[in-house]
């Protein structure tokens, strides 16, 4: 990634001097079509992007430059004078100097389409050889296809035109005409460069509409549309897609008090997406595995619901309102978060749906929250390469959980007009962290600075322990919360939490029957309106999920949940103790074995299919990484016998049967219940209920050939049977799972040596290569990791770099040994780049982390 960085100093010294009146970009897209792969010579496929750009210069005479990723340059205008390509651009960047008051920029180009997500992306539909483009740019790629100013407060109109292939459809932010084989869209808002966007290809394409009438009587009519790959037609629900699209422009019309601002409201799902999805203004993006294929549970299905109402909410908070750099990074996407969720209770049928934020999305922000690069909410970001690697479980997860805690503390009404004033305040334009805490300030008539420096300005996440104590009668005589951080961020923070006591009624069932709000404040707060209140069997410090901390248990209360976590019977208070449990487990205080015992005595009995299936991924990573070495095989048998165990009793169809299958397989490793699992893929055994569809089929045959039990024949004649894009992905991870040496050597090879794959064949080749039960094969890589990764840094683009730096580290090298190669890498590349070394100390962290808790469940057996 040579000279393609962009500094924080630059870009605010770039906005200082510049303002841009304007963009008109033409691209010509017919070379998608023409030819096979690329052309001759190795040299990428290209297209013509001609750019236009007016703007203004208040230091008549000053330099500056505009950005541009490009293979190649014909031309370049400054305000009439032709520039020479070859003096003014260095592949990354075109010099202007001696600029006027007004100018104008006119760059001939040929950008290259891309292959890893980047950009202009190309994919070839194997199933039917159709050509499919689109665009992905956040945080900076749209200089890849267009040469543009590439910070977001640079805003600015686009007029976009694009010359396609003859039956093709294009699309982009504006409503656009086509004539003669030319597209013309309508001149967008004023937005930032990383949310233009351009799909064009044969889509299939469903449209539909929504009205809305205002109190004042004034009509909004929104255009909409859905469009995916013709192969994925049959399966897409597109009405659903629809529902919930208008049932959230409904929920923040309400709220907002500010009309949707961008016309229509269409939405792509697209192939080999990097993302979930992007929030281009008119436009959204979205992986195309939100449509399914097979049957899947209704955690899919709200998973969706979820992020079509998180990218709806960036119209508002994001494109309409963005950030002046990426330091503020969370003032888009932590509320687009919260508000994903919000919506999703407030508007659709997923009422459930802050047990899924509980339970899923806040284990992603205590997981990120206690790594070495931990930061802010509000981040300090240096470079562009910083702010690609804080799309985090900070700025996303722990973000939405501190504005939920800001609603606790200001209340909703206040928080709801703080965005409203926000919105109309600062409309089409650029904003900073004090411009939000101003109107929140105003609305909720609280000082937010003390606030603010508390939860957004410092990083770590607290722990909050109940302290009981009893009278002689058996009431609580003093209940206290203690509050912990730690050393490394030792900050202690307001909390406005919620304290539950449950105990049990005569028919067993383990249920509240007291709860308090209180502010914790400082290392001990006690709780006086629970002094004599009947003793508890459990105690929860964070009921119903007001804050954002770890929850801890005291001895009585950890006890309960051993015995009794299954009695529990309000959903959301059960997961918080899952949750806990689990982060207990990855702090090395609860012995692996535990929890994946409390899994199989109590999973069983989990009523939220969203629970359940977070329920057996955790136990899995427990067996993986947190388990004694001596102890995962046991462990490993126990897991296939109850996954095995709770399959067959579970209700036949049901989606908690699919979720039990699912997880058998991924636990599968003896022979009988490989056999098991063949016999369902060729039929001659059955699960009453069980629907072996495609998708399952695959998720089948992944354990049977990393077990070696499928061979390349079987998946061969499998990839005939559904021989889609999604098949080749299938494959491709399968056949890199199989137990062979020159599988493993010949996947490397694929991924660190060559640039032949695409960027999802990539991650298919990562997540194959890496199986459990294959530590000895892939040991030989460890070392041959530390020796490649900073020449892939180097050579790749930053997505795929990251893909390779993140999943092939030697996780799986569960040992000193692997911790001592990473800290003399580490020693030796102090220079490297920041963000490599970034990703490095994350993946050491995890491998140190892993091994404190091998050694707590080794402890356990020693005991």
């Amino acid at each position: 990634m040579p000279g393609e960085n962009l500094s924080r100093d630059e870009a605010r010294e770039r906005a200082a001097l510049l303002s841009v009146d304007g963009y008109d970009v033409s691209l010509d897209l017919r070379s998608a079509v023409v030819g096979d792969g690329d052309s001759k010579g190795g040299a990428p496929r290209t297209f013509r992007s001609v750019t236009t750009i007016r703007f203004r210069c208040n230091e008549p005479g000053a330099s500056s430059f505009a950005d541009l990723i490009a293979p190649g340059v014909t031309s370049v205008s400054l305000n009439g004078r032709d520039l020479d390509p070859g003096q003014v651009f260095d592949g990354a960047r075109i010099a202007l100097e001696d600029l006027a008051a007004e100018n104008e920029l006119v760059v001939d180009a040929q950008c290259a389409y891309s292959r890893t997500g980047e950009g202009l992306h190309r994919f070839v539909d194997p199933e039917d050889g159709e050509v499919y483009l689109y665009t992905q740019y956040e945080p900076a790629d749209s200089r890849r296809v267009f040469a543009n100013f590439e910070q977001p407060d640079l805003k600015a109109p686009y007029r976009f035109e694009v010359r396609a292939p003859e039956g093709w459809t294009v699309w982009s932010n504006g409503v656009g005409e086509q004539a003669d084989g030319v597209w013309k869209f309508a001149e967008t808002k004023p937005i930032s460069t990383y949310i233009t966007c351009v799909v064009a290809g044969p889509y299939h394409y469903v449209t539909d509409s929504y009205t809305r009438t205002f109190e004042d009587g004034t009509k909004l009519e929104i255009p909409l549309g859905a469009l995916c790959r013709k192969g994925l037609a049959p399966h897409f629900d597109a009405d659903d897609v629809f529902l919930i699209t208008k049932q959230g422009l409904d929920f923040f019309h309400d709220h907002f008090d500010h009309p949707y601002p961008f016309g229509k409201y269409d939405q792509a799902f697209v192939p080999e997406y990097n993302l979930g999805a992007m929030e281009n203004p008119g436009l959204v993006t979205f992986r195309e595995e939100y449509i399914f294929r097979g049957k899947v549970t209704q955690a899919s299905y709200e998973a969706r619901a979820n992020v079509i109402l998180h990218e709806m909410a960036h119209m508002w908070f994001g494109d309409l309102v963005t950030m002046e750099w990426w330091d503020d990074l969370w003032l888009k996407e932590s509320f687009a978060d919260f508000m994903g969720t919000f919506g999703a209770v407030g508007a659709t049928r997923f009422t459930d749906a802050w047990i899924t934020f509980a339970n899923r999305r806040k284990a992603w922000a205590y997981r990120a929250d206690q790594l070495p690069s931990t930061h802010p909410v509000t981040a300090d970001i240096h470079d562009l390469e910083d702010a690609k690697l804080n799309f985090d479980g900070i700025t996303y997860a722990k973000g939405a959980s501190v504005l939920k805690q800001l609603v606790a503390y200001v209340g909703q009404d206040a928080f709801l007009e703080g965005a409203r004033r926000y919105f109309k305040r600062h409309a089409y334009g650029n904003t900073r962290l004090g411009d939000l805490l101003s109107v929140l300030g105003e609305t909720s008539g609280r000082d937010m600075s003390a606030w603010a420096r508390a939860w957004l300005q410092t990083a770590g996440v607290n722990s909050l322990t109940p302290q009981v104590l009893l009278d002689p009668a058996g009431r609580v005589a003093e209940l206290a919360v203690v509050q912990e951080a730690p050393e490394s961020h030792p900050e202690e923070r307001p909390h406005r939490v919620a304290v539950g006591l449950y105990r049990r009624t005569p028919e067993g069932a383990l249920e509240r029957y007291a709860r308090v709000e209180t502010d914790v404040e400082g290392p001990r707060t006690v709780v006086a309106e629970l002094a004599g209140a009947e003793a508890p069997e459990l105690v929860l410090v964070n009921d119903d999920d007001l804050t954002y901390c770890k929850i801890r248990f005291d001895e009585t209360s950890l006890a309960t949940l051993r015995e009794r976590l299954g009695a529990l019977t309000d959903p959301l208070a059960r997961a918080l103790c899952w949750s806990a449990l689990w982060n207990l487990t990855r702090d090395a205080l609860l012995p692996a074995r535990d929890f994946v015992g409390l899994v199989l005595r109590f999973a069983g009995r989990e009523s939220d299919i969203g629970v359940l299936q977070m329920l057996h991924a955790w136990a899995n990573s427990a067996l993986e990484y947190y388990a004694a070495p001596q102890w995962r095989e046991t462990g490993a048998e126990l897991l296939a016998e109850g996954a095995l165990r709770e399959l067959r009793a579970a209700e036949p169809g049901s989606e908690h049967q699919l979720a039990w299958a699912r997880f058998f397989a991924t636990a599968a490793f003896a022979e009988p219940d490989l056999k098991l699992l063949t016999d369902l893929l060729d039929g001659t055994s059955g699960i009453d209920g069980l629907e072996v569809d495609q998708e399952l089929r695959w998720a089948f045959l992944e354990p049977l050939a990393a077990h070696g039990a499928a061979d390349e024949s079987v998946l061969a004649a499998e990839l005939a049977r559904d021989d889609t894009a999604s098949g080749k992905r299938h494959q491709v991870r399968c056949l890199a799972s199989r137990p062979s040496a020159a599988v493993k050597a010949q996947a490397w090879a694929q991924v660190v040596e060559s640039e032949a794959l695409s960027n999802a064949l990539v991650e298919a080749t990562i997540a194959g290569f890496g199986q459990p039960s294959q530590r000895e094969l892939t040991a030989p890589y460890a070392q041959k990791y530390f020796a490649a990764i900073e020449r892939v840094w180097r050579e790749r683009s930053i997505q795929i770099g990251m893909d390779v730096v993140r999943g092939l580290f030697p996780a799986l090298q569960d040992r000193p040994e692997t911790l001592q190669a990473t800290d003399a890498w580490l020693a030796a590349h102090r220079d490297a780049a920041p963000a490599l070394r970034r990703l490095v100390l994350e993946a050491r962290d995890d491998l140190a982390r892993a091994l404190r808790a091998q050694a707590c469940d080794a402890a356990a057996i020693a005991g």
